[in-house]
């Protein structure tokens, strides 16, 4: 009786790892979709900034108060702050207006804010409150990650601002931010999930990091079956690959100015 070689006995015997998803956009599981930024976008804010991540688009605008928060007064500290909201039509269907200052755009714009306040150093601008709007022109996903990669634009360019106007005491950003969403897709790790995905996904999960590799938060759902620590770790390398990515882009985007650590 004839038997297979031992080679293609061994290769069948080995577990098979799934398939490459096929996405609806035709990219690959480890793949960005098309990232870009463009600045200065508002005439009258300090900072501004849309950002664009393959379908779904961010307007960030960052302002300038000559004030801080009542419990800030007289520490010689600023403060940054952040608001986030989508437009009616953002979406496939209309989002009232009213329903915009519910719990899940409060808890988005927090995340902002402290993903920002984590790079920033309040020391370093008087006591002024700089916030950050994020408004969502389109979503298809990951409307909270691309907030805050243009929100690190329209920061930066705000300090630009301060910094034309003699008024930075030191340089005020002590790292970049980026953030990305990852998922579990048919099986498949896939980085930057579109909506189609991201309503689909087995787990899903949102990554946020310093430019130096520093995390500042990670959110992670089993959104059907719970998750091992393979799975994690598989989630959390293509998250820091597609966050280096973005950092890259933003370093490129804003290198010049001297207010962004090298």
């Amino acid at each position: 009786m004839t038997h297979k070689p031992r080679s293609i006995r061994e290769r069948e015997a080995a577990p098979q790892a799934p398939e490459a998803a096929a996405r609806p956009d035709g990219r690959s599981p480890t793949q960005l979709r098309a990232l870009k930024f463009e600045r200065g976008v508002m005439s009258y804010a300090e900072g501004s900034a849309l950002v664009r991540m393959g379908r779904t688009r961010v307007l960030v605008t960052a302002s300038i108060e000559e004030r801080v928060p009542g419990w800030m007064r007289n520490t010689g500290r600023g403060w940054v702050t952040a608001e986030y909201s989508m437009l009616p039509r953002a979406t496939k269907d209309r989002t009232p207006r009213t329903s915009q200052t519910g719990g899940r755009s409060q808890e988005i714009q927090r995340l902002i804010g402290r993903s920002l306040r984590a790079i920033t150093d309040l020391t370093a601008f008087g006591e002024r409150t700089i916030t950050v709007d994020c408004d969502v022109l389109e979503a298809d996903a990951g409307t909270r990650t691309a907030a805050i990669n243009g929100a690190l634009v329209a920061l930066h360019d705000a300090f630009v601002w301060l910094s034309n106007q003699q008024q930075l005491k030191k340089p005020p950003l002590r790292d970049s931010v980026a953030a990305i969403s990852v998922g579990i897709v048919k099986g498949v790790p896939c980085l930057d999930l579109d909506y189609s995905e991201d309503s689909s996904a087995e787990v899903d999960m949102n990554v946020v990091m310093t430019g130096r590799g520093r995390f500042i938060e990670v959110q992670g759902t089993a959104e059907q079956e719970p998750f091992d620590d393979a799975a994690l770790k598989r989630l959390m390398a293509l998250a820091k690959q597609g966050i280096r990515r973005i950092t890259a882009h933003q370093k490129k985007l804003l290198a010049g100015s001297g207010l962004l650590p090298e």
